[in-house]
């Protein structure tokens, strides 16, 4: 793998070079002095980026979208050279503007865009939906652009003995893996329903036993991982995890040191090493040493890329620290309800560490197809050449000539559009035979030209959402995160309550970094009444979603109290679950955190997203608010939720 710049392992920057390298003006990072004094300016221009008035007591003072992004422009004039990422989505993902909808919810990879599954569409409902925007999350949008048929096989057969796929899903396996920056060579990909499959039927392959233990690092309940606990503590595996301060929710690193080195003699107990090179919900970033650490020390590695930005994959050092295993997601567009799948890399040289189990068998291997749908609008474009994209049309390939190895449960979610560009008024049965050959464009392994014999004709299938991402690449993504993610930081902790008696109570409590100019782009935080009482995050997230902003909630664990922040350890709550199964005596098991909101970002995220979500949770800064709120909507004779 070519790493363009590539800092030690040892070091704790998440990206190598500073990403500002690449921008116009940025200054060059020589030394260590002159990287600290670059940190140190951008975090003195995110603070002053806001506003003169460093505080907001009231949700009318806060300056207007037109002022507060002439001050944000001011303090980071390189945003202007992230414009891009506008672009696309003024013309691709125009839903998110024309609906006046904020999405803030999402993790993962987008693979098409929002203007291909309008082209999905029958005329007469994209002409419907033009002119009345679909609400968001709407699933009213058409076929989805995949078919996912579950696979009846072992994990280790699949790897061991070669993947069964046919020739479309050899191109998109080639496509992801390129897109991700993974050696063909050194792994092989299953494809799996999702992030949670991916999680258990590792869990279920992996020779997890009595000897081994099953270390995760990990700020916050996710139930994929809980999926994999649980499958190894039934197997009598030893699951442990990494322990995180508060509030800023860092690594206990010399804990979690000590639990990967261990001593000599639990040396055998050595098992799997789970690690997010950040997290998803309070936008902590890791050095991927650790995985190092743990290689050198005899665990095996799964890196869980989920969480992972657009191209963030590029600046790993995979070709330091080869995990054996790799999960990440891919979704289907951004700003809708999302369905996809989940890829599932396994290290070759490892592959001989799984085992056969019947379990694994139904658990989440699957095969992708190009959906079956009608295709009534076929322009002729045979005089206008090969490679111009009709504005609409889908075809179907035979099932049987393009899938092989399908099991017969089918699960739906998501399809690839295919477009003709020769054909019109084609009908299924004139179709004799298939073949599929690369289009010559900028992104080759983006795209596909499905060519049937006996049609004077083309079909292609694009992958819009990881070109984007290619297009504008981790430089212009980083940094446009980071410009966002920081502003927005900053602009939260601005508001505070009025007539406090002594220091002004905050409205909003963050955690895990702060202004931090190595962070990822999610945050997480409560918001405090006058009264400096937790507002519940589900009713922070519901009013949020009636003000057209969607969040996320999540559940911090694993935290560790400072003596300084002890008398913080008391808001502690207790979450039980029970292990899933037939035994009479089912065990329970309790977990201490902070239930939180969480706000993710995108590369398609703009300022006024984060300025529409400043000024909602500014709102509650009014004591009455959320009476307020409840009162509108059954004055609205709305559909009344308990608040």
């Amino acid at each position: 793998m070519d790493l363009p710049c590539l800092r030690e392992a040892s070091e704790a920057c998440f990206h190598g070079c500073s990403p500002f390298n690449a921008l116009a003006g940025a200054p060059a990072e020589r030394s260590v002095t002159s990287a600290a004094t670059f940190r140190l300016n951008f975090l003195i221009a995110t603070t002053s980026s806001l506003h003169p008035n460093s505080q907001f007591t009231n949700h009318e003072s806060l300056p207007s979208l037109h002022e507060a992004f002439s001050l944000f422009e001011s303090a980071f004039p390189q945003y202007e050279q992230t414009d891009k990422a506008d672009e696309i989505r003024a013309t691709e993902y125009h839903h998110l503007s024309s609906g006046n909808y904020v999405c803030l919810d999402y993790t993962g990879h987008g693979l098409f865009s929002y203007s291909q599954q309008i082209d999905n569409l029958p005329a007469t409902s994209v002409a419907s939906s033009s002119s009345h925007p679909l609400p968001y999350h709407s699933t009213s949008l058409g076929s989805p652009f995949l078919e996912i048929s579950y696979k009846s096989v072992n994990l280790s057969s699949q790897i061991l003995h070669g993947v069964q796929e046919s020739e479309i899903e050899s191109r998109i396996r080639k496509r992801i893996t390129a897109f991700m920056n993974v050696s063909e060579t050194d792994y092989t990909m299953v494809f799996t329903a999702n992030q949670s499959s991916a999680f258990k039927l590792l869990a279920e392959s992996y020779s997890f036993h009595s000897d081994t233990d099953l270390l995760t690092v990990y700020d916050h309940e996710n139930e994929a991982v809980e999926l994999m606990l649980e499958s190894a503590r039934k197997r009598g595996a030893r699951n442990r995890s990494a322990e995180f301060s508060y509030p800023k929710m860092r690594i206990r690193s010399e804990k979690l040191r000590k639990m990967i080195v261990g001593s000599k003699r639990n040396r055998r107990r050595r098992g799997l090493f789970v690690f997010p090179l950040q997290s998803r919900i309070t936008g902590a970033q890791y050095s991927y040493s650790w995985m190092g650490m743990a290689q050198e020390n005899g665990w095996h590695v799964l890196l869980d890329a989920s969480a992972l930005r657009p191209k963030d994959m590029d600046t790993l050092g995979l070709s330091i620290f080869k995990p054996d295993f790799l999960i990440c997601s891919f979704y289907q567009v951004f700003g809708d309800n999302p369905s996809g799948f989940a890829c599932l890399f396994v290290k070759k040289s490892s592959a001989s560490i799984l085992q056969d189990s019947d379990a694994a068998r139904s658990i989440g291997i699957v095969s992708l197809t190009p959906i079956k749908t009608s295709f009534p609008h076929f322009q002729e474009s045979s005089q206008e050449g090969i490679g111009q994209r009709p504005s609409s049309g889908l075809f179907q390939l035979p099932k049987n000539e393009i899938t092989s190895g399908m099991a017969p449960k089918e699960m739906h979610s998501g399809s690839p559009q295919l477009h003709s560009s020769e054909a019109d008024n084609v009908t299924p049965e004139v179709v004799s035979s298939t073949e599929i050959e690369e289009v010559e464009t900028p992104f080759d392994s983006a795209r596909m030209r499905i060519t049937e014999t006996g049609l004077d004709g083309s079909l292609e299938i694009e992958f819009r959402g990881l070109d984007h991402a290619d297009r504008l690449g981790i430089i212009l993504i980083n940094c446009r995160a980071r410009y966002l993610i920081n502003w927005l930081v900053n602009a939260l902790l601005s508001l505070k309550h009025p007539d406090s008696d002594t220091v002004p109570l905050p409205l909003v409590t963050i955690y895990g970094p702060k202004v931090k100019f190595e962070r990822g782009p999610a945050v997480a935080f409560n918001v405090f009444d006058w009264k400096g009482e937790k507002i519940d995050p589900a009713l922070v997230q519901k009013l949020a979603d009636r003000n057209n902003i969607s969040l996320t909630c999540g559940f911090l664990q694993h935290i560790c109290f400072s003596d300084k922040y002890k008398e913080w350890e008391r808001t502690l709550e207790t979450r039980t679950s029970v292990a899933k199964g037939t035994e009479p005596r089912r065990k329970r098991y309790d977990r201490r955190g902070i239930s939180v909101v969480t706000a993710s970002l995108v590369f398609l995220t703009n300022f006024e997203d984060v300025y529409r979500l400043w000024t909602f949770v500014s709102r509650f800064l009014d004591a009455d608010f959320v009476e307020k709120e409840r009162w509108r909507y059954m004055a609205l004779n709305q559909e009344t939720v308990e608040v």
